[in-house]
């Protein structure tokens, strides 16, 4: 079998880490004399050990015999873990030795050595992000205060994705319509992406309804359950406020404060103007944003080298934060709206992806990527620029994605909304205040309209439930505890978003007959990936 020296040096790499890691470790505790104690111990330094371990083991055993001792371990591993929660749960009183457990804790290191160095084999962004998913959870849950200090490396990865999304929607969306001087088919974009974003966002909210009220997750919850959290005061808008704030009082304003509605207004009307501009004056500016959307994705393709330590640090940060045992208290909230996640998922977006006969493997796999960032870093804005790309990637034209994807952002959260009709129905459970089914309604047809009126708000989903909570007199104390697993909350909610936006800009390209997996542009990005 061939064996791959990059696997070998990343495994000695990892080797020579472990023993500066347990020198200085050594060294701190000489230097602290008698005030010692336990400044190191192996949970320090045993991970690294074992990674060098499960690098040796992958580069110097066969590949059938390292698959197996990887299942092997995993299975073992899930045991363990199980038989803990269980036996936490039910409260057996099996006490297992210390020895035991730290035999489960190097086989838990050793299996993700086995997916860290397969990542040097497999060579491929998506996986490298799911490794760092995994390994970010692991740092998290072990080291807890160390994966709460990665959180500047995620912060340092927002921002370089963050800076990319202004350039790049003025830049395709200018060259988009008056690369094609088509101004009725902006018209038409626009009202259709505004329909079947009205239409799914409904779906969503009604989903989260039926949700709360099947699991019931907030019956029975005391007050005295919430958890102590600082909610940031937030300035409830008018209908005049919210009309206003789509439109940009300065573009320089709007792309400083990533405002992506205003951008996406301003762009529309300054490729329209352009349009009117006679040809020998329009075509420099043509060729210029060109250019400069094909730069930006070049620029894309250079942040989202730094992407798996993004994702890596932003994941230890939750985990490290948060806990895991947060997910054991508050598990009832959780389940209830990923399982409406996946319901809407499969009874919407999935019938609609079949309807419009799309290959639905071929967007699985486009999407993977962006939907991990989401997940981690619980942004759209980091996963915007990638889910452009691979919708170009799919045979979705540059144009209709710089109009739709942008625009989503703002009117087809999908997650959002439906976590939002959730929550708060969640609020009054928690609360004990009976709703009708004709309360309920009202509520669902209100957050319908006002779930479409805070782009660019920070913490909207916040801004929005508040005022849902005080428009129906109910109170707030229920919030602090969504609050306590929002986190996790937004995690899923946020992929959600993602998966949307991505189907709809294939659902506007199919309705204007224009998406095409055989077009150069096509053959292009797939021969960059």
């Amino acid at each position: 079998m061939k064996r791959n020296k990059s696997v070998l040096i990343a495994t000695i790499c990892v080797f020579l880490l472990a023993i500066v890691v347990q020198v200085l470790g050594y060294i701190e505790v000489i230097s602290a004399g008698e005030k010692s104690t336990d400044l190191i111990t192996y949970r320090d330094y045993l991970p690294l050990y074992a990674l060098t371990a499960a690098g040796l083991l992958f580069y110097f055993l066969p590949k059938k015999t390292s698959f197996w001792l990887f299942i092997t371990g995993v299975v073992a591993f899930l045991s363990y873990s199980a038989f803990i929660f269980l036996t936490d749960g039910l409260g057996w009183n099996i006490v297992l030795s210390e020895q035991t457990h730290v035999v489960f804790f190097v086989l838990r290191w050793l299996v993700l050595g086995f997916i860290f160095f397969y990542g040097f084999i497999k060579k491929t962004l998506t996986f490298w992000i799911m490794v760092s998913l995994f390994v970010g959870i692991s740092i998290g849950h072990d080291f807890p205060f160390f994966g709460q200090s990665l959180q500047i490396l995620s912060q340092i990865f927002l921002k370089l994705i963050k800076v990319i999304i202004a350039p790049l929607i003025f830049a395709t969306l200018v060259y988009g319509i008056a690369g094609h001087s088509d101004i009725k088919q902006v018209g038409r974009m626009g009202w259709k992406s505004l329909l079947y974003f009205e239409v799914v966002t409904t779906f969503a909210l009604f989903i989260g309804l039926a949700a709360i009220n099947i699991s019931k997750a907030g019956v029975g919850i005391r007050q005295a359950d919430a958890i102590t959290h600082e909610i940031p005061k937030v300035v409830p808008q008018t209908a005049k406020e919210v009309v206003l704030h789509v439109f940009p009082d300065s573009i320089v304003k709007s792309m400083a404060e990533g405002d992506v509605l205003q951008i996406v207004i301003f762009s529309v009307l300054f490729g329209i103007a352009l349009i009117m501009v006679p040809m020998a004056q329009r075509e420099p500016m043509i060729k210029f944003t060109e250019s400069l959307s094909e730069t930006m994705f070049k620029f894309t393709n250079v942040v989202m080298l730094f992407a798996p330590i993004g994702v890596g640090a932003a994941m230890a940060y939750t985990v490290g934060h948060m806990g895991l045992g947060v997910l054991v208290n508050l598990f009832h909230l959780l389940i209830t709206l990923y399982a409406a996640l996946v319901a809407f998922m499969l009874l919407v977006l999935l019938p609609i992806a079949l309807i419009i006969k799309l290959p639905i493997k071929t967007f699985i796999k486009a999407i993977a990527e962006p939907v991990s960032i989401a997940f981690a870093t619980t942004s759209s804005e980091a996963a915007l620029p990638r889910a452009m790309k691979a919708m170009v990637g799919i045979g979705v034209p540059r144009k209709i994605v710089a109009f739709v994807m942008p625009t989503g952002y703002s009117f087809n959260l999908d997650g959002t909304t439906l976590y939002l009709s959730l929550a708060a129905v969640f609020v009054a459970q928690a609360a004990n205040i009976p709703l009708t089914f004709g309360h309920e309604l009202v509520i669902v047809f209100t957050l319908m309209l006002t779930s479409k009126g805070v782009a660019g708000v920070p913490r909207a989903s916040l801004v929005i439930l508040l005022g849902t909570a005080a428009s129906f007199g109910l109170p707030t104390w229920p919030i602090f505890i969504i609050l306590g697993i929002d986190e996790l909350m937004d995690m899923a909610r946020t992929s959600v978003n993602v998966i949307g936006n991505c189907l709809a800009s294939v659902v506007i390209a199919k309705w204007e007959g224009e998406f095409d997996p055989n077009r150069i542009e096509v053959a292009k990005i797939n021969y960059e990936q």
